[in-house]
């Protein structure tokens, strides 16, 4: 493989990395550390990063870089696990899993359905699924780690998670699609 001086890059990708160099260098000089605190928002869609979002497909391509030209890492088979966006380039999103594993995916094969995993970090755990969001709520069912389930609320301490068979409260904190404290309606 050559030195990275000497890539041919396309005109588009040297004033992206450019801009990127710019505003890494001025977060740095700020020392304030506010820049880099606020929100990012992504180049193609307006849309904050990261953010979470769910594979549309059980069969989506992992690769090293934003093209099909790229390697394949890995092939992921489970159709609604919540991935994280962590940046954009044209057609292609870059995604991190629970387990921390990145690449690019096509953005058509990602969707905004935001979907959770139980506590993958747990193996082998069970977890609380309650009737309301309260430690003293009846228990409606245990979910093992790795459940996925549909989000559909979050107070930022509690989410309410539904799935085949289980429809409840967990602690948000045992859950990787949603952020701390995070809420959504």
């Amino acid at each position: 493989m050559r030195p990275m001086s000497q890539w041919i890059w396309p005109g588009c990708v040297r004033r992206a990395l450019r801009a990127l160099a710019l505003a890494l260098a001025l977060a740095v000089a700020g020392g304030s550390g506010e820049c880099v605190a606020a929100q990012q928002i992504g180049p193609v869609t307006g849309l904050p990063l990261p953010r979470f979002v769910s594979l549309k497909s059980d069969r989506v391509n992992l690769h090293e870089g934003p093209s099909k030209d790229h390697r394949t890492t890995w092939i992921f088979e489970r159709a609604g696990l919540p991935v994280e966006i962590t940046a954009e380039f044209d057609i292609w999103r870059r995604i991190r899993d629970s387990e921390g594993a990145e690449g690019w995916v096509l953005h058509s094969l990602l969707s905004g359905r935001r979907t959770a995993l139980v506590a993958p970090w747990r193996k082998a755990d069970e977890f609380n699924l309650r009737s309301t969001p309260s430690a003293d709520a009846p228990v409606r069912a245990k979910l093992q780690s790795g459940v996925i389930g549909a989000l559909k609320s979050c107070n930022g301490s509690w989410c309410r998670i539904a799935g085949e068979g289980f429809d409840g409260w967990i602690e948000q904190q045992n859950l990787w699609g949603a952020y701390p404290d995070e809420k959504i309606e």
